[in-house]
C-alpha cells in the first residue's frame, strides 16, 4: 500500500490545487493513485503530460491513474483513450472529495466549466515538502486573448471571498508557513463577481491587516492593464508585500499586442514598470514574453527584445509560440518553428543578462532570505541564494549579507535571525 502520488504540470494555481486533490484522495484511503495534473498552455506541457502518463504506467502497472487538470478539461476523450489511463477528471470534478469516494463509476467526468460561477476556498493546512504556500484566490478568465485556450480549461473569473481568504492564510501562519503566494489565473481582475465588488489592492490590504503574523506575501502573474491604486500603494508602503512583480506581458509591439487581443501597449507596461519602480526602489520584475507569435516581423520582435531592457526584466519566462487548437491564432500566418527557436533564444540570453546585472547589484545589501532548505533559500526579490550556514533550518527567515553573484544565484552569510 502507497500513499498517493500528485504529478503536478503548469502554474501555481495547479500546485494549489494539487494538494487539494492530495487531500481529498487520502481523506478517501486511496492508495497505489497517480493523479496527473495537466497543463495546456503549450503543446510542449501536454507532451511532457502523455510522457509522465505513460511512465507512471510502467514503474506502478497496477496503479490507478486519475488524468485531470486543463487539458484534460479541454480534451478529456483524447487522455480517455490513453490505454495508461482509469479515470479523467474536470477541473471543477478534481476539486470535490466525492470525486475521490467514487473512483469506480463513470470513467470521464468532465462538465461544461463554463457552468461554474463560484469558486470555493479549499482550506490546507500545509503543503507537502514546501516553505511557501499557493493559495487560489481566484480562477477562470474572461478575456480571449487570441492565442490562450486556458478559459475554455477554467471557465470565466470567479473570485474566491476575502473572508475565506484570511482563513486559508491564518490557518498556513498557524501551521508555520512564513511566505503565501496568491495565486489565480487572473488575479488582477479579482472582485469583480463579488458583493462590492472588491479590487485585488483591497483584497491584499485587508488581508495584511487582519493576518498580522504573515511575514511574506507574494502576488503572482499581474496585469498592467488592471493594476489599481489600493495595490500601487501596497507596493510603496507595505514591507511584507514582496519587491518581486511578475508581469503577464506576452510581447512589446503594439500591434502584436492588438493581434494577441491583449489590453495594454508598450508604453503603458513601461509607465508601469517606471511607476512601481520610483515607489519601491527595490523592486524587481519578471515577465512572460511568448516569441514568434504569428505575422511577428523582425522589427516587431525587435521591440520585444528591446522591452526586457526598458522594463529591466530580470526574472524572464519565455514561451516560443505554440499554436493551440481553436485559438484565433492558430489560423494566422505562422512562423517557421526555426525563427521561433531563434527568438526564444535570444529572449532567453536578453533575460539572462538582465538578471546577471540584478544579481551583482546586490553584492554589498542585506537581504532576508526565506531558507527553502540548508543551504539554498529565495530573498525578497526572488533570487536564489546559497547560504554558508548550513545549519538553518528550512522555513525560517534570515538576514543575509550578501557576498557575491554567479551562475544565477547570489551567495552570502547570515547577519541575524528575523523570524
Amino acid at each position: 500500500m502507497s500513499a498517493p502520488e500528485v504529478i503536478t504540470f503548469g502554474c501555481r494555481l495547479n500546485t494549489y490545487e494539487s494538494e487539494v486533490m492530495r487531500n481529498h484522495a487520502v481523506a478517501a484511503g486511496l492508495s497505489d493513485t497517480v493523479i496527473v495534473n495537466t497543463c495546456a498552455v503549450t503543446a510542449e506541457a501536454e507532451r511532457q503530460a502523455r510522457q509522465a502518463i505513460r511512465r507512471a504506467r510502467r514503474n506502478k502497472p497496477d496503479a490507478r491513474i486519475i488524468v485531470t487538470g486543463c487539458a484534460a478539461q479541454i480534451d478529456p476523450d483524447a487522455y480517455a483513450a490513453m490505454p495508461e489511463v482509469n479515470t479523467v477528471l474536470g477541473n471543477q470534478e478534481k476539486l470535490e472529495a466525492s470525486s475521490f469516494l467514487a473512483l469506480d463509476g463513470e470513467p470521464v467526468r468532465v462538465d461544461d466549466i463554463m457552468s461554474a460561477h463560484e469558486t470555493a476556498a479549499h482550506l490546507i493546512e500545509g503543503f507537502d515538502d514546501r516553505t511557501r504556500a499557493f493559495i487560489q484566490v481566484q480562477n477562470g478568465c474572461d478575456h480571449r486573448c487570441t492565442f490562450c485556450i486556458i478559459p475554455f480549461g477554467r471557465g470565466n473569473s470567479r473570485s474566491v471571498p476575502i473572508g475565506a481568504i484570511v482563513e486559508q492564510v491564518t490557518k498556513l501562519v498557524e501551521n508555520g508557513y512564513r511566505e503565501v503566494v496568491l495565486s489565480g489565473v487572473d488575479i488582477t481582475s479579482y472582485g469583480a463577481d463579488l458583493p462590492g465588488q472588491p479590487r485585488l489592492g483591497q483584497m491584499v490590504r485587508r488581508l495584511l491587516a487582519n493576518v498580522p503574523s504573515l511575514p511574506r506575501l507574494r502576488l503572482s502573474s499581474i496585469d498592467v492593464a488592471e493594476i489599481d491604486d489600493d495595490l500601487l500603494h501596497l507596493i510603496a508602503e507595505e514591507p511584507r508585500l514582496m519587491p518581486h512583480l511578475h508581469l503577464s506581458l506576452q510581447a512589446g509591439d503594439n500591434m502584436i499586442l492588438k493581434r494577441m487581443k491583449r489590453r495594454h501597449t508598450r508604453e503603458q507596461a513601461i509607465a508601469f514598470c517606471d511607476t512601481a519602480r520610483r515607489l519601491r526602489p527595490d523592486v524587481v520584475f519578471g515577465a512572460d514574453i511568448i516569441a514568434g507569435f504569428p505575422t511577428e516581423t523582425d522589427a516587431m520582435f525587435a521591440n520585444s527584445l528591446a522591452l526586457v531592457e526598458e522594463c529591466d526584466l530580470a526574472h524572464l519566462h519565455v514561451f516560443p509560440y505554440s499554436p493551440r487548437p481553436e485559438t484565433p491564432a492558430a489560423r494566422m500566418p505562422q512562423l517557421p518553428r526555426d525563427v521561433i527557436k531563434q527568438r526564444a533564444a535570444k529572449l532567453r540570453a536578453a533575460g539572462d543578462a538582465t538578471l546577471a546585472r540584478f544579481l551583482q547589484n546586490e553584492v554589498g545589501n542585506t537581504r532576508a532570505v526565506l531558507v527553502e532548505k540548508p543551504g539554498l533559500g529565495r530573498s525578497e526579490q526572488f533570487a536564489l541564494v546559497d547560504i554558508e550556514d548550513t545549519s538553518i533550518e528550512a522555513g525560517q527567515i534570515v538576514d543575509l549579507d550578501i557576498t557575491r553573484a554567479d551562475h544565477g544565484r547570489l551567495g552570502g552569510h547570515a547577519a541575524r535571525h528575523t523570524a
